[in-house]
């Protein structure tokens, strides 16, 4: 048995977050909304944020944890791993990292987080305006790929053709999002339900996406508090268990010019066998997923890749009753996730995901003692994480 793993070490006991706001209208700088979250997470674990010796994020994110750790009151600091590229891909390695200093004895509380406020900042979701362009995009710009979005329906619109997936799977991923949004009084969409109608009248975005099938641009943050597994208990909450976590992508995922071999893929193919194999689980037996939004089409993608369906048997499992919590095969995004929730560069799915676990979801799962949450699909390095209840251990 290999015993480099991350099974059953380390404990999820505190998640805190902001108000979330759409992009540019926080109230609040970026390093405000960090210590918001950070102590709202605090807060939920009845802990002392003075405890906190480790920080760990993803995305570039701007707030030093040095600093940080000044604002705080921190004694000391000890563990900071910043996930390297992959913009929201790497929401499930900032935990994944954390939980690794604590489980190697480098922290002993860690805090993954992220924030963000694009009106301090600028917009993620705006085409670059650089003078110059080097790397992957000078083999896109020059031909009018300029945003995420052309780029990655390609993938999606090659995966749909190669297996017969029809709109409406897309269309029902959208609207499983929005209709849980409307149990979630923090969704930015709460309140704004989506039908099918609005969806198909909805504009093209870049086809085969509509508007209702690109995520969110918001302001805020959210955290999430890791501690040893045999301090626990030591805290008032339901304790929420690490059982595995994968980074990664396959083989020649950035060639250039967009000639990866497996083409129409969200770069989970050989990273899902990975977490599986670590959290000691299969796709069976997973209750609930917190799925990235970046576009529908990539969820789509990476559930099949998950294999909690086959490629071919897309346009019969992606029905709306499967995915809606509490009685589909599959609950999905039961927050709202990126379309409905909130853009937190998808960190707000792990929190979800928690309180799926914990029991806690305004969109309960009945089967909860396995959460599955995806990471940014298609783009790279991706990453995913299994957590689970102490009945799973």
């Amino acid at each position: 048995m290999d015993t480099r793993t991350l099974r059953g070490r380390v404990a999820i006991v505190g998640i805190g977050e902001t108000s979330y706001y759409r992009h540019g209208q926080s109230p609040d700088a970026e390093f405000k909304l960090a210590l918001k979250a950070i102590l709202s997470a605090c807060h939920d674990a009845g802990m002392d944020p003075r405890r906190i010796d480790g920080f760990a994020s993803y995305s570039n994110d701007r707030n030093d944890p040095s600093r940080l750790a000044a604002a705080l009151g921190l004694e000391q600091l000890r563990s900071t791993t910043m996930q390297w590229g992959g913009g929201g891909g790497g929401n499930c390695a900032a935990i994944a990292n954390g939980a690794a200093a604590v489980a190697a004895g480098l922290s002993d509380c860690v805090v993954a987080f992220r924030a963000l406020a694009q009106g301090q900042f600028g917009r993620f979701g705006q085409a670059p305006t650089a003078p110059t362009i080097s790397g992957d995009m000078a083999w896109q710009a020059p031909y009018g790929v300029l945003s995420p979005g052309q780029k990655f329906a390609m993938k999606a619109r090659r995966f749909m053709h190669d297996h017969g997936v029809k709109q409406e799977a897309l269309r029902a991923i959208a609207m499983a999002s929005y209709a849980h949004a409307q149990r979630n009084p923090r969704a930015v969409m709460h309140g704004k339900p989506l039908t099918e109608a609005q969806y198909d009248d909805s504009r093209w975005i870049v086809e085969p996406f509509h508007l209702f099938d690109c995520c969110m641009e918001n302001d805020g943050a959210a955290a999430v508090i890791m501690v040893p597994a045999e301090r626990a208990k030591d805290f008032p909450n339901r304790p929420v268990y690490v059982l595995g976590a994968a980074t990664g992508s396959d083989e020649r995922v950035a060639a250039v010019p967009h000639n990866t071999p497996n083409y129409a893929s969200s770069s989970f193919a050989t990273v899902a066998p990975n977490l599986y194999r670590m959290a000691g689980v299969t796709p069976k037996d997973v209750g609930v997923v917190q799925s990235y939004e970046n576009f529908t089409g990539g969820v789509l993608m990476a559930l099949a890749e998950h294999g909690l369906f086959h490629p071919d048997e897309a346009n019969e499992f992606l029905q709306l009753d499967n995915l809606l919590a509490p009685h589909g095969k599959l609950p999905l995004n039961t927050s709202g996730g990126n379309l409905a929730e909130c853009y937190m560069h998808g960190f707000e799915l792990v929190l979800e995901a928690v309180r799926q676990v914990r029991g806690t979801s305004t969109a309960q799962a009945p089967r909860n003692d396995v959460a599955l949450v995806i990471g940014g699909p298609m783009v790279t390095p991706v990453s995913n994480l299994m957590l689970g209840s102490e009945a799973v251990l």
